[in-house]
């Protein structure tokens, strides 16, 4: 099992940057592949980029291609997303995951990120 600790976010103009990153506990982290999620309101939950356990595979949403980037250091069990060049619509609560690829059975209790126009 694995906790999950989401940090680093804010309130930033479009256009901006922030870095979100997820400390894990335990011995475990680098076992995990990790995923971050999204959730605007009153919308679904969304994926928007996962990283493999090693860090060598990564995937990205469409709407964040480009713009963010998903990395972790195993040494230090953080995750981490740089988000640049945001949008408004990128206003959400950002959660961490771990398990698969894409999808785990693991979640932080998510950090909100606001970009005003």
């Amino acid at each position: 099992q694995v906790q999950l600790v989401e940090s680093g976010g804010g309130l930033v103009q479009a256009g901006g940057s922030l870095r979100l990153s997820c400390a894990a506990s335990g011995r475990t982290f680098s076992s995990y592949a990790m995923n971050w999620f999204r959730q605007a309101p009153g919308k679904e939950r969304e994926f928007v980029a996962a990283i493999s356990w090693s860090g060598s595979s990564t995937d990205y949403a469409d709407s964040v291609k480009g713009r963010f980037t998903i990395s972790r250091d195993n040494a230090k069990n953080t995750l981490y997303l740089q988000m640049n060049s945001l949008k408004p619509e990128d206003t959400a609560v950002y959660y961490c995951n771990a398990g698969k690829f894409g999808s785990g059975a693991y979640w932080g209790q998510g950090t909100q990120v606001t970009v005003s126009s």
